[in-house]
């Protein structure tokens, strides 16, 4: 993949990943304003992050860290790629069926793990209720996750990164329409998870079929190649639970103190946009790149990519986390303060989302830095790493909690994500030239964080005189847009006086894409 070619490739997941975060977006701001911080949203959240939660071990965060580079390798040689494909396929099927069925026996056990601050009242059966619907979508995710790493390791990104799209629309379809007709808005949303992932699975096995790789499952069967699969993608398994072992710690804080739940959610789904734009579009584009890379023993054309990817990450995340730590405020208040969310729960929700900023850049430098291990098929060390950070997460908030409120689950997710970018980066430095950032990187790294935090006092003064326009109104609309175009203008101008990137790329870069 030539380097235009991975910036297209980058552009195209994250145009996509942008429509459905701005979607989803838009979603979370409608359940905000019907069902507030309540009972109901709270349930929501637990029972829709349990099948998110094993989704990890079973799609991307293992799954197809493994079984792209292995699709990919037999793709190139001509052995019969499509056949390993539909061997996992039916593999990973039967076991997310009997997992399934194990998780609605289950399921009042996974919500103590889950929350077990809800224990012994009225939230803690509707959760139960809840999770029993949401959890079937595990399996048509992870199916869709399958198929989405064939489409990407062959090149053809559009189709897998529009899936998640299609998520937003059914909830947003489903949330109006109970609204209008008067029903149950929590219960339709809740319905609205499986059917949301037959629509995707739907959408990226047609787009596999279209591209030749028509995917039907059969009886599983035990072969060379999934054994080998299953001994790659097992510590990155534990890797991806050891991520979410550090999720369930702060939803396991925050279910102790009244509506920290909604809060962190709601926080959390505000840092999600940059990440996912950005973290999402590289984890999907350079390890099929490096792999590919890596196995024809292209080193200088590897450590262009991983240059690349850390200098564009870089340059898009580091002012949206300055960004989210200077005027959280007003981002909360004007996006999420109506109906049922109030301005009570605007400044715990903004303290949240300043803290998540800070750890923004390293959720993203470690979408950039495993691909480095997972193109090698390195999947131990990860692990051990995540294990480090998940302890540094579970002392901080479990420590931290009683002194200082929720807010300890935050700051612990943060600090874990630093310590793993930290871990990622030491165990990378004997991995030959490939590893190493080249020196256009290190010219402009620390001028695209100069150029963010000159971007940072722009906006704490200009929030500062648009104070008044932030009271409930249609005016604040107006401020915010304001707010979010002297960000632009100030970040990229300043941006390209110093020398922290060229406009020019980014021009020809989207033209290109």
């Amino acid at each position: 993949m030539q380097p235009i070619r991975l910036i297209k490739g980058f552009l195209t997941v994250g145009a996509w990943t942008m429509a459905s975060r701005v979607l989803g977006f838009v979603r979370d701001i409608l359940i905000a304003a019907w069902l507030g911080t309540g009972p109901a949203h709270q349930a929501f959240v637990i029972a829709f992050a349990l099948p998110n939660l094993f989704r990890r071990f079973f799609a991307e965060g293992a799954f197809n860290m493994a079984f792209i580079p292995m699709f990919s390798k037999r793709l190139e040689s001509g052995d019969d790629a499509q056949g390993f494909a539909r061997d996992a396929l039916s593999a990973l099927g039967a076991l997310l069926i009997a997992l399934t069925l194990l998780a609605q026996l289950a399921m009042p056990w996974l919500v103590l793990a889950m929350a077990s601050g809800f224990r012994d009242s009225a939230t803690f059966d509707l959760t139960v209720l809840y999770g029993r619907i949401t959890f079937p979508y595990i399996l048509f995710i992870s199916l869709a996750a399958l198929f989405s790493g064939v489409l990407n390791a062959t090149g053809r990104f559009a189709a897998a990164a529009a899936a998640p799209v299609l998520l937003n629309v059914v909830f947003i379809a489903f949330i109006i329409g109970a609204a209008e007709l008067g029903g149950d808005v929590a219960l339709a949303l809740i319905c609205a998870v499986p059917l949301a992932g037959v629509a995707q699975m739907a959408l990226v096995w047609w787009a596999a079929k279209e591209a030749g790789f028509r995917l039907l499952p059969h009886l599983p069967r035990v072969t060379p190649e999934l054994k080998r699969l299953v001994i790659i993608a097992a510590p990155a398994a534990l890797a991806g639970g050891v991520v979410q072992v550090n999720l369930l710690i702060g939803r396991q804080v925050a279910s102790y103190f009244d509506s920290a739940v909604s809060w962190l959610y709601n926080a959390d789904r505000l840092y999600q946009l940059p990440l996912g734009v950005v973290a999402i579009a590289i984890g999907v584009v350079l390890l099929p790149d490096l792999s590919r890379r890596l196995r024809t023993g292209d080193e200088d054309g590897g450590r262009h990519s991983f240059s690349r990817a850390a200098e564009f990450s870089l340059a898009l995340t580091v002012p949206a986390a300055v960004a989210l730590m200077a005027i959280p405020v007003p981002l909360i208040s004007v996006l999420f303060e109506r109906g049922a969310f109030t301005a009570a729960d605007t400044a715990p929700t903004a303290l949240a989302v300043a803290v998540y900023g800070a750890g923004l850049p390293a959720f993203v430098l470690q979408k950039v830095l495993q691909p480095l291990y997972f193109a090698r098929e390195d999947t131990r060390r990860p692990f051990y790493y995540a294990l480090i950070s998940m302890v540094v997460n579970a002392v901080l908030a479990l420590g931290l909690a009683p002194v200082i409120g929720f807010i300890a689950a935050a700051i612990g997710t943060s600090v874990a994500g630093w310590t793993m970018v930290l871990q990622l980066w030491l165990g990378s430095r004997g991995m030959g030239e490939a590893a190493r950032l080249d020196d256009r990187f290190a010219h402009r790294a620390p001028r695209i964080v100069l150029a963010s935090v000159l971007m940072g006092a722009c906006l704490m003064a200009a929030s500062g005189l648009l104070a008044p326009w932030f009271a409930p109104g249609p005016l604040r609309y107006l401020a915010l847009v304001i707010l979010v175009g002297i960000g632009m203008v100030s970040y990229f101008g300043l941006g390209h006086l110093i020398g922290a990137f060229r406009l020019a790329d980014f021009r020809r870069a989207l033209r290109r894409g």
